[in-house]
Formats: structure tokens, sequence, C-alpha cells
């Protein structure tokens, strides 16, 4: 027996807490009769409504998947482009991506049915660890990266401190290689903090996402993640 909020959320209903105003609200049923008490429990057994729409209680899945590039972070897209769902065409849980990657950036993205897990890795209290590899127009030095140390100002707010690593350098072709990792999510992040420290992304991939990475995995491929896998993300998070 799991408390209703807890299970509505890991539904992917709505957060813990707004799972708990909705059971306030009146607009949650269990089996037909209208629930308003926070302290509800509930089994696989019963039938859950959220405004007239069943609550599907299903076995928490999580996989990690290599994005290729070209593909939308979403379950849908109403300009009808492919998703990274439809990578995944043998799970037949209904999935959703944790976060997102842009439409042009590839790399190391999660996958789940599980709610709450998603809330708890997307709250931007919870720091983990995401490490990307990016490859910018001009040669950088460390000096002129060292603004991303302490962060830098981007739609109007500071972004935390970042560590940065200068892979590799081209100087005939005025490229460079850089890793850069953050722990926020906040969107077209590294794109914008390294433009604004003056080196524009040509290409960007995520190499890994907290102890996760890519290895063993082409582009387009996925795997399931394991209990220790998900239990040590959820780790990570608490401890950020």
């Amino acid at each position: 027996m799991e408390r209703l909020q807890k299970v509505m959320a890991q539904s992917g209903v709505a957060s813990r807490r707004k799972s708990e105003q909705l059971i306030l609200e009146g607009k949650v049923k269990v089996n037909g009769k209208k629930v308003t008490e926070l302290g509800t429990k509930v089994s696989k057994k019963d039938t859950i409504e959220v405004n007239g729409v069943p609550v599907l209680q299903e076995e928490h899945v999580y996989f990690m998947l290599y994005k290729p590039r070209g593909y939308i972070s979403a379950v849908t897209d109403d300009k009808g482009r492919e998703t990274v769902v439809d990578l995944l065409p043998g799970v037949t849980e209904r999935i959703f991506p944790v976060g997102r990657l842009d439409y042009d950036t590839s790399g190391l993205i999660l996958l789940t049915n599980d709610g709450e897990f998603t809330n708890q890795l997307n709250h931007p209290r919870h720091e983990v660890d995401k490490v990307y590899v990016a490859k910018v127009k001009g040669v950088p030095t460390n000096a002129m990266l060292s603004p991303l140390k302490k962060g830098v100002k981007i739609d109007g707010r500071m972004t935390a401190p970042a560590r940065y690593e200068i892979l590799s350098t081209d100087r005939k072709a005025d490229t460079a290689i850089v890793s850069l990792t953050i722990h926020e999510g906040r969107n077209h992040q590294v794109k914008k903090m390294l433009k604004e420290v003056g080196f524009p992304v040509m290409k960007l991939k995520r190499e890994q996402y907290g102890n996760l990475t890519l290895k063993g995995l082409k582009p387009g491929q996925y795997r399931s993640l394991s209990q220790k896998e998900v239990r040590q993300l959820l780790d990570l998070s608490k401890e950020g």
C-alpha cells in the first residue's frame, strides 16, 4: 500500500505537492469514490481517476538512450518530427524523457514512466552533474573560459559555477573541443554559457549524467538501467 499522492506522482500525473492539491480540491476518485484526505493509501488493485481520467499504475521502467541529433526530447511533436520515444519501439510502457536535449544535440538522455523519479532529478535544488562536450568556434585559453568557474549571466540570471576542460584545439580550423560540467538544466544553457564567453557552439553532445556514461551504446541505441543505477541517481540528487 502506498499513499495516494505518491502513486499519482509516480504515475506522472503531477508532482507530489500538486497531486496533494488535486486531492484536497476533490478532483480525485478511488474506486469511484471522491477522496479528499491526504493520508489515503491505495494498492495496485485500486482504480484511481483524476478529473475523470483513469491513472494507469504501471511497473516502473528506466532507460538510458544515446540520442542522435535530429530528434525531439518529447513524447509527441506537433510538427510531426521524430521524438526520442520513437527510438524505443519495443517498450510498451508510457515512457517520457527526463529533462531534455536540444533537437541538434546528441548524447545521453533518460526515459522512464516514473514521475516522481523525474521530478526529483529535474528539481533545481538537486545537483546531478551532467558532462557535455562541445565543438566551439575559436581557440580558447583557460583564462578566457575562467568566468565559467564562477558562473556567467544568461537570460538575466547568473548560472551556477561550472567546471571546464579544453580537450583539443585546431588553430588551422579555428575550432576547439571543450568539456563543460554543469548541474542545472536551463534552456540551451551550455550553448548560451559558451557563447557568453566568446565561443559559439558548433556541435554539442552530452556524454555523462551522474554516474552514467554512453559506454557500450551507439547513436540510437538504448538499455535499461539497473536498480543500483537508479538508486545511485536518486542518491546523487539528494546530496545536491
